[in-house]
Order: C-alpha cells, then structure tokens, then sequence
C-alpha cells in the first residue's frame, strides 16, 4: 500500500542526483524539479504539491514559507486520505468498490487509445497496450492527472472541474529549486483539518450525477481561499487494480461529480457572450505574446490566473515567470502538449492595458498579411508567414514591455514600425521566391497584395483594426500600387 502523504515516491532531481521523495521533501533545499518520465505527470505532481501545500499549511505570509520539518508536521494529519489501495476509503477513487469488468492500465494516461479507437485500429500513432502494469507511484500520479485534465471520455464519463484538457498556469520565481515554485503558487487560506476531511470528493460516498441537474458546485468562499476539492477534483468514478504491488487495471464507472461553476486558483478564465465565465484551454502550437490577452495580461473579457493576481499583490514588483501548460484538445481526442515559459512584467493598470491593445493589433496585423499573402500566393504560404510575424515579433515585443515596465509610457507608435518591417518580410519570404514562375495576371495580383499590405499599415483598408485598438489615426492618403 502506497500512502502519499507518508511515503517516499515522487521521483526527482537533486543536486548532482536522482532521488524519490515524500511530499514534504520538496522544501529540502537541493531539489531541483520533478522527474517523473512524461511531461503531463511533471505539469500535475506541480498542481498536485500546490494543493497538499494549501490543505496543510496554506500561504499567510508569501516571504516565509515552512521549512521541511515544520511542512513534515502539517502534513501528517492528511495521512488518512491519501492511501492509494486499501479497504478503506482510496485516493481520487470511489469509496465502495466498483462493478465491471477492468480496463487496461494505460487508460490512465489521457492520450492512450480508446475503447472505440482500438477496436477500429486506428491506433497509428500511440498504440494500446502501452503499460501492461504500472508501478504504484506512476499510477497514482497518472490517476491525479486523469482527474484533474479529464477530457470527454463517453456518455457519462465526467471532464474535469475546468473541462477537458484545461490552461495550467503556475507563477515561476527567480530562484532555481523547486520549493519555491509550489510555494509561489499556495493559495491564502486556513488548515484543512482532521474532522473535515470530508471534503475531499473520495472521503465521502459519491453522488451519482446520472440524473439531470446533479451537478457539484463550490463552497461559498472567495477565490483566494478556495474549497479544498478545488485541487482535488474527482470527476471520474474509478477504481483501481492491483495485483503483486502493480496496478494492472482499472475499473470506470459513469456519472461522477459534474462540476460546475469552479474557479481553479491555476487557471485562466473568460467571460462569454453570455456571461459565463468559462476556463481557457491551450491551442495546438507555440503559445507566444499573441495568448497573453487574459493569461498574462488583463482584458476585457480574459481573468488573469488568481495565482499570478495573488502573488504580484503578496510582493511589490516580484521577478518571475509564468509556466503556461497543458494538453490541447479536440473534444475527445489530444493534438499537442503545450509548455511555455512566458516572462511577467510589472506593469501599471494603464501601461497592462496598453498592452493589451498592442496585441490586439498584432492580432490584426497578422490576420492582414495573411490575407494578402493568401491574395499573393497561397493559403498554405499565408499561414506559415503569419507565424512568421509572431515569432519574429515576440523579442521586440518582450522588449517594448521591459521598457514600459520602467517608465510606463506608450509604445504604439514603435510597435507599429516593428509590426510593419516584420510583416512586409514576411510577406516577401512568402511571395517574392515563386514570382518570377507566375503568369502575368498572378504577379500582377501580388503586386497589388504587396500594396494592400503597405496601406494597412498606414491605417487604410484591412489596417483600420490595426490602428483602432492602439488609438492611431491615418493621416496620409493611401498609396496605390
């Protein structure tokens, strides 16, 4: 039996070495960060530590966190919930045991192969079968991942409280090990203690959400002091088997605990068209400067993550970083793991917003070089130049922001310039190599692109939304090509 409180079994990276370790471990001052084999478990086991941190010894005092003795003391009392197997109540697992035949270990892991994917064969890519048993520790750390990222999983099979495959963000401190990390992200609040450990979802029968309007909805709270099963969502009734100390299967039932209306402290969110406010989920690809809208800058329907609120109001001017994570996913299925380091400026409200507006227009920027690199050549080449643009403009970008952080003047003049040098190379490196093959009425057309292109950024046509944003008028006739 596997007890996550009390027992060694979180793989890491110390100075010079390997090392497993209790969760208490982790403010020892020589580990470095996780080591578990796939990037998903590191993303989770952060989130997971985040949230025994805050049930034990949430933040008062962002300046002083516990030592490993004292964090060794406060975790203790949470031993009882937190055994993987046994006859008692089990970690992230319904209480009573589950009917139905087991499934393979592997469907632990959110980008394993389906029932229907696998009777189909169209498991090309990541094929069944991967783990024929996992070892304890990996399976726990593949079951917290499961619950806390599920995507959509078949009638009744329950995504996570932010949805399948949600945006983790975690703030980043200038510092090397990886105590400071989780405990940049703790959230302010008050010991779960002893009597209340049933709040934890799997310390408690589970309240079948087969009937229509069930739906578990959060503690009344503010969200820098969330419920305690906001770290410890189960929305997957699951039950795990073993056999020799090896997990070799796991039994699903359906109709677990539909979340609704949480606010996870790690994740952005946004307000829809009709108010609701949803979590945002990572897209396929590079997350650059063009994302920050809502994740790293405020806007107006984009919530920054309440970690990264909270702890630029906890420290006056912090250096850090932002780690933006997670799987992207189409409904069921996984595209991309995305993990990018994003850096954080400390900007004033007014400076954030004009930042905010900057984006916006590279936002259009991009949209106006496709379109006439699209008119020039072709969509395919319309694409690959777009991101051209953004990869080309993320450095001066970064850059502009390091200075208003200092000085809080506008940029929109500059990010102008910047945005139109990189876009009218872009489109060049797009156009200009296949020209001399075109027919005439083709090179024509590209011409004409070419000067669509100029005029945008001289406020005309398609760069109306380019200047509208950052407050700049035309103020010369347009140029024709």
């Amino acid at each position: 039996m596997l007890n996550l409180v009390q027992d060694k079994w979180i793989p890491v990276i110390r100075t010079g070495r390997t090392d497993v370790i209790r969760p208490d471990q982790i403010a020892e001052p020589d580990v470095l960060r996780l080591n578990w084999p796939r990037a998903d478990l590191n993303l989770a086991c952060m989130e997971l530590l985040v949230g025994l941190v805050y049930l034990a010894h949430p933040c008062t005092d962002r300046t002083t966190p516990p030592d490993a003795t004292s964090l060794h003391a406060a975790l203790d009392p949470l031993a009882p919930a937190f055994n993987l197997l046994g006859d008692g109540p089990r970690f992230l697992q319904d209480m009573e045991p589950l009917e139905g035949d087991p499934g393979p270990p592997d469907m632990l892991f959110i980008d394993s192969a389906g029932t229907s994917t696998a009777k189909k064969n169209a498991d090309l890519m990541v094929r069944r079968g991967r783990y024929g048993g996992l070892p304890l520790p990996l399976a726990a750390m593949a079951l917290y991942t499961l619950q806390a990222f599920a995507p959509s999983g078949g009638a009744g099979n329950r995504t996570s409280m932010r949805g399948g495959g949600p945006m983790v963000t975690l703030v980043r401190p200038d510092a090397d090990e990886l105590w400071p990390l989780i405990w940049a992200n703790v959230p302010h609040g008050e010991p779960l203690v002893t009597v209340d450990l049933h709040k934890l979802p799997w310390m408690r029968k589970t309240a079948s959400s087969r009937s229509k309007g069930v739906v578990m909805v959060p503690e009344e709270g503010s969200q820098s002091a969330p419920a305690p099963e906001v770290f410890f969502g189960q929305p997957r009734r699951l039950r795990l088997v073993e056999a020799d100390g090896i997990i070799t299967g796991v039994i699903q039932r359906p109709y677990g605990n539909n979340y609704q209306q949480w606010r996870h402290p790690l994740s952005p969110y946004y307000t829809d068209t009709k108010r609701q406010v949803l979590p945002v989920h990572p897209k396929p690809g590079t997350f650059g400067y063009r994302n920050w809208r809502g994740v790293l800058l405020t806007s107006k329907k984009g919530l920054k993550p309440q970690s990264l609120t909270t702890y630029e109001k906890d420290l006056e001017a912090p250096k850090c970083s932002l780690i933006v994570a997670g799987w992207a996913m189409d409904n069921m299925k996984p595209q991309d793991f995305v993990w990018s380091e994003q850096p954080v400026f400390s900007l004033s409200d007014e400076a954030e917003h004009d930042a905010a507006d900057m984006v916006e227009a590279a936002e259009a920027a991009g949209f106006a070089l496709k379109v006439c690199v699209s008119e020039g050549a072709d969509g395919n080449r319309a694409e690959a130049a777009e991101e051209s643009f953004f990869s080309a403009t993320q450095a001066p970008f970064e850059a502009l922001l390091a200075r208003m952080a200092k000085d809080g003047m506008k940029r929109h003049e500059e990010w102008l310039k910047i945005m139109s040098r990189e876009a009218l190379a872009a489109f060049d490196a797009a156009v200009l190599p296949g020209l001399p093959d075109l027919a005439e009425s083709k090179r024509e057309k590209a011409v004409k692109a070419y000067g669509k292109l100029q005029a945008a950024f001289k406020g005309f046509g398609l760069g109306k939304k380019i200047f509208t944003p950052m407050g700049l008028v035309a103020t010369k006739k347009k140029e024709t090509a």
